[in-house]
C-alpha cells in the first residue's frame, strides 16, 4: 500500500478566546497521495488556512492523528518541527512573505543555508532560473512585480527539496493573467518534483484543475471528490 503524503484522522483544533473555546476544526479526515494535487475550497472562516497550518506544523492539533510524509508531528518540539518543515514542506502565501532587505537570491538561499547546504547560493540561483528569474537575482522584493515576487516565493518553497507544497491563495494578490502564469508554473514544478500540492483557493475553476477537491465547511471536510 502506498504511504500517504498527508494523513489526517479525526483531527480537531480548539483555540481559546475571550468568549470561550472556539472549535476551528471538528473531526477532519483527509488523505493525500504522493504527487496528488488537492484543491481546498470553502467560505472564509471555514477552517481552510487552519488546516494548512496544522499540516505545516505551525499549529498543533487538539486531538486526532496527523502524519506528514509518514512522520507523526504530535511529539515533535518546535526545533524538530522547524527542521522537518524546512526539509519536507514548501509554503506559498498570498502575500509572498519575502524578506524585504534581502535580494531574490538571498531569499531563496535562506532555507538552504539553514539546512547547511555548502553551495546554497548556487542552488538558489538554479531554482530562480527554473522559475524564469535568472535576470532578477540581485533585485530586492520592492523592485519586483507581484508575479515576480511570487516566483521567488515558489523557488524558495522548492529550494530544499520539499515533497509537499502548501499554497494559500497564491494568486490572490495578482491580476488574472499573472495569476494564470503562476498557477501554470506551480503545477509544472509540482509535476517535475513529484510533489504533493494542497491548494487553497476561492476560485472553483482553479480548484477543478487539481486531481481532487476537498470542500471545508464549519470546520469539517464535507466532500473530497474528483472535480
Amino acid at each position: 500500500m502506498t504511504q500517504s503524503a498527508v494523513l489526517l484522522k479525526n483531527i480537531t483544533l480548539t483555540l481559546p478566546s475571550r468568549a470561550g473555546n472556539v472549535e476551528i476544526l471538528r473531526g477532519v479526515d483527509l488523505s493525500v497521495n504522493p504527487g496528488e494535487a488537492i484543491g481546498i475550497v470553502g467560505p472564509s472562516g471555514s477552517g481552510k488556512t487552519s488546516l494548512l497550518m496544522l499540516i505545516a506544523g505551525l499549529e498543533r492539533a487538539t486531538t486526532g492523528t496527523l502524519e506528514v510524509a509518514g512522520t507523526s508531528l504530535k511529539d515533535k518540539n518546535e526545533d524538530a518541527l522547524a527542521a522537518f518543515r524546512r526539509d519536507t514542506i514548501g509554503i506559498i502565501f498570498q502575500s509572498f512573505h519575502l524578506i524585504p532587505t534581502m535580494t531574490a537570491l538571498e531569499n531563496v538561499s535562506v532555507p538552504l543555508e539553514f539546512k547547511g547546504v555548502a553551495n546554497a547560493m548556487q542552488v538558489a540561483e538554479e531554482k530562480l532560473k527554473r522559475v524564469g528569474l535568472g535576470h532578477r537575482l540581485t533585485h530586492y522584493p520592492g523592485q519586483l512585480s507581484g508575479g515576480e515576487q511570487q516566483r521567488v516565493a515558489i523557488a524558495r518553497a522548492l529550494a530544499s527539496g520539499a515533497r509537499i507544497l502548501l499554497a494559500d491563495e497564491p494568486t490572490g494578490n495578482l491580476d488574472q493573467e499573472t495569476g494564470e502564469q503562476i498557477i501554470k508554473l506551480l503545477f509544472e514544478l509540482k509535476d517535475q518534483e513529484s510533489a504533493s500540492l494542497l491548494l487553497i483557493t476561492h476560485d472553483r475553476a482553479l480548484a477543478r484543475r487539481c486531481d481532487r477537491i476537498a470542500e471545508v465547511r464549519d470546520g469539517k471536510i464535507i466532500s473530497g471528490n474528483h472535480p
